[in-house]
């Protein structure tokens, strides 16, 4: 039995998806709440599995709720359900912590298994969530994309100018959503063809070859 809390301002949105999702055998809805404030106190009373969580709502948005559930209840999955899927949503909601993203067309049989892959550690994204996030992800095209120096590839070359930007390794993983140790990995990579011995170095090798 997965025990859940919903959370969307839309009191039909809200009930509907109580009686939706609490017919179903496997599922316990424990409480709803209409903003991010009430659904981080039920979390703390109910500490339930997974959340279904809008985005959109008063008093503390979705986004935030997130950060916040990351941040005190880490253990607690979160799946989006909502009816954004603009770039800044669906990137936002994702980096905060959100483990998946629906929208709310989806039907409760994909709900419900979003929640559950959710509470099992994996992650569903709707198609078109999918598409932005892989469209966020895609190597930046620029001018020297096509005459990269010292056989520099357009993941390392981007990278490489986040490191001028000055971003840490936590951070440009963030932004392209790629685990630390792969972002390691084409830094170290970076190093070797660049023949740079730190980050100062490095920054350095971009600017002189216009990669920054």
């Amino acid at each position: 039995m997965l025990r859940i809390i919903i959370a969307d301002d839309q009191a039909s949105v809200r009930e509907g998806l109580v009686v939706l999702l609490g017919g179903l055998p496997d599922i316990d809805v424990v409480a709803a709440a209409a903003d991010g404030e009430q659904a981080l106190a039920l979390v703390a009373e109910h500490q339930p599995d997974a959340i279904l969580l809008d985005l959109h709502m008063p008093v503390l948005d979705g986004i935030e709720t997130t950060r916040r559930l990351k941040a005190d209840h880490a253990q607690v999955a979160i799946v989006v359900l909502t009816t954004y899927l603009d770039d800044s949503s669906v990137l936002d909601a994702l980096r905060a912590g959100a483990r998946s993203y629906l929208t709310k067309d989806a039907d409760r049989k994909d709900i419900a298994n979003a929640l559950h892959a959710a509470a099992d550690g994996l992650s569903v994204l709707d198609p078109r969530a999918r598409a932005t996030l892989m469209t966020a992800a895609a190597p930046q095209s620029s001018p020297q994309s096509s005459t990269l120096p010292d056989g520099l590839t357009q993941r390392e070359a981007e990278i490489l100018r986040l490191i001028a930007q000055g971003l840490t390794n936590p951070e440009i993983a963030a932004r392209l959503f790629l685990s630390g140790h792969t972002i390691k990995t084409h830094i170290n990579r970076i190093f070797a063809k660049t023949g740079s011995a730190d980050r100062t170095a490095a920054i350095g090798y971009a600017r002189r070859h216009g990669v920054s």
